[in-house]
């Protein structure tokens, strides 16, 4: 008899483990970092140039991945995911009576649009934008510089995301549609 409480025990902890995946997975918990980006964007390029800081570019990249997109380069991908005008802003946002600051917005903004191999617009040039407001204190410059350039990894990281969510909504229908709609305005524009 003593191998029966033996064998519940064993079986307790990935008993344990399957109710909890399956709770998250029933309440539509998903990993941070991860979007549901469509396969209909398979095969994918993504045309991000060096002026583009690379770890944006390389978080971007990740997160297709992860996403479970085939990466390739432009000339045997389906679509192409251009990235521009990568910039970066630091103000002023809180004065001290001494005239000092005492808050910093920084500020990061990106271009993008996703385009067919044949460069049909399936989403028009977009700017994405994201800040973070941060205390500074003149008396502890090195950890405010070193929580600044943190601000500004996650700020990067926070663009890459919003990239993979303007992507989510793009199905095939709406692929389809978004041809057919460019194809009949080109029609339009060509016609006497």
């Amino acid at each position: 008899m003593p191998s029966v409480p033996f064998f519940l025990k064993a079986l307790r902890l990935p008993l344990l483990a399957m109710l909890a995946t399956a709770t998250l997975a029933g309440c539509g918990f998903q990993l941070r970092g991860t979007s549901p980006v469509p396969a209909s964007l398979q095969p994918l390029a993504v045309d991000c140039p060096d002026s583009l800081p690379g770890r944006f570019c390389q978080s971007v990249r990740d997160q297709l991945r992860l996403g479970g997109i085939d990466l390739q380069d432009a000339s045997s991908a389906d679509y192409v995911l251009r990235l521009r005008s990568y910039q970066q802003d630091r103000r002023a946002s809180a004065i001290t009576a001494q005239a000092a600051a005492a808050e910093y917005i920084l500020r990061h903004q990106v271009t993008m649009e996703l385009l067919t191999a044949d460069r049909i617009p399936l989403i028009a040039t977009t700017d994405l934008t994201t800040s973070e407001t941060y205390r500074y204190d003149e008396t502890n410059v090195l950890a405010k510089q070193r929580e600044e350039e943190e601000l500004r990894q996650q700020l990067g990281d926070r663009l890459a995301q919003q990239v993979l969510f303007r992507l989510a909504p793009m199905s095939q229908e709406r692929i389809d549609a978004a041809i057919a709609e460019y194809e009949t305005s080109q029609n339009q524009a060509d016609a006497p």
